[in-house]
């Protein structure tokens, strides 16, 4: 019988952003620190989809998002409704993003490799645009390959 893998105390997970209408204006998780991970991976799950929004990944040089600039990034997608397969496959993204879809109860899966960020920029976010009509959504984020794996991993956000 094989180990089971332990997601807590193998990875770090962290509410990014937890659930609302991301109508309001533009959303932006936390920045995440990559210093102690290898990647991260963002689950982004919208639930009713009033319109698209845009998925864009940042890097910047501290906490408080210092000097962020938008950085290519790859991606799967879940896009048809209140589905559970992910297309086949990473879809590369340029720094300008993609066009979310519109229809209800999809997700997407965002790696960020912590090698391809820039020298003194290892913080990274995701940002949500604006839709334009009541939009719900979530991001998740799960930072692997900690550089200290224990039962209570060091914070990822300051």
């Amino acid at each position: 019988m094989s180990a089971i893998f332990d997601l807590p105390a193998e990875t770090h997970i962290v509410n990014a952003l937890p659930p609302l209408d991301i109508d309001a204006a533009a959303q932006t998780t936390d920045w995440l620190n990559l210093k102690n991970a290898s990647a991260v991976y963002f689950i982004v799950s919208l639930g009713v989809t009033g319109a698209a929004s845009t998925l864009t990944v940042e890097e910047a040089t501290d906490a408080s998002g210092t000097s962020n600039t938008a950085i290519a990034f790859k991606y799967r997608a879940e896009d048809t409704a209140a589905g559970d397969t992910l297309d086949a496959g990473y879809t590369a993204a340029t720094s300008s993003g993609f066009a979310m879809s519109t229809n209800d109860g999809v997700f997407y899966v965002i790696r960020v490799d912590a090698a391809a960020l820039s020298d003194g920029s290892p913080y990274v976010a995701v940002q949500l645009t604006d839709p334009g009509a009541a939009t719900f959504g979530q991001v998740t984020a799960i930072l692997v390959n900690p550089r200290y794996a224990q039962d209570v991993t060091p914070t990822a956000i300051t």
